[in-house]
């Protein structure tokens, strides 16, 4: 095969909004299978997490689990980040943090911020080309009562099957109407967070793997996101919708493996 390596390669997979560490079910134990260490966990807010979204006030309260989790990664050790969806923005931070711990990134089908605007760029771009009618039945509700109050996002079954899950099993499909949660794209606090730097995010080594047949981040926008921040190397997954570990598990196993390889 020419994939199963020796070395014991360490995984770090972080889900997308509204989602849990749930959605990565059928992926996790096919790279353990292949004799690698495995770790996905809930965000704050999401999957068995014990706080609300209401509670959540920043990207970085958000992404906290995930940078507790890097902050206790033993300094001799590298890990393969993966970000799904939102979740790019999750790994972003971890990046910038810990850039010495993480051996390759992967975007998959993920928002991928870039060190020279400011960190809402990519989310603001992609808002721009976005209409109401695109987010369907998906709710978007104030914290509070407050003028400048992030917003929660809670998708709705309608954009989670036409959009999402598109080409996922009913049964999956179902799974994630019941486990979903309410999240944010905390648009108010990206707008003044610190800028990403070239010397902790832009240090570490970036793949980006398109879903061809991706209706919530479309495969033109991931395009503008990988010619807006050059990547080392770019990958393409065949007939896969945004939920790419779901829909197709084996597929992307083979294209982490494959990175891992290469570059972990």
């Amino acid at each position: 095969m020419g994939l199963i390596d020796n070395e014991q390669k360490h995984f770090v997979l972080v889900h997308g909004a509204c989602h849990g560490a749930w959605c990565w079910f059928k992926l996790k134990p096919l790279l353990e299978a292949a004799g690698h260490r495995v770790s996905a966990f809930d965000l704050s807010a999401s999957g068995t997490n014990t706080e609300v979204i209401q509670h959540v006030t920043t990207l970085s309260d958000y992404t906290k689990p995930l940078l507790e989790f890097m902050a206790a990664v033993p300094p001799e050790e590298k890990v393969v980040l993966v970000g799904h969806s939102l979740g790019g923005m999750n790994i972003a931070l971890a990046m910038e943090k810990f850039p010495e711990k993480v051996s390759v990134a992967v975007f998959l089908a993920a928002f991928m911020p870039d060190y020279v605007h400011k960190l809402s760029y990519v989310l603001d771009q992609y808002n721009e080309k976005s209409s109401a009618e695109d987010w369907m039945d998906t709710q978007f509700v104030p914290y509070n009562a407050e003028i400048d109050s992030e917003m929660s996002m809670l998708f709705g079954p309608k954009f989670m099957s036409s959009s999402l899950y598109q080409l996922c099993s009913e049964q999956d499909l179902e799974l994630g109407k019941m486990l979903i949660r309410p999240s944010s794209l905390f648009m108010k606090d990206l707008q003044n967070a610190n800028q990403l730097t070239e010397d902790g995010y832009g240090y570490v080594r970036r793949v980006y793997i398109i879903c061809d047949e991706d209706k919530a981040i479309k495969k033109g926008f991931q395009q503008w996101m990988i010619d807006n921040n050059p990547v080392d190397s770019v990958k393409e997954l065949k007939d896969v919708d945004h939920m790419a570990m779901l829909c197709d598990p084996k597929q992307i196993n083979v294209c982490l493996l494959d990175i891992a390889h290469k570059y972990a």
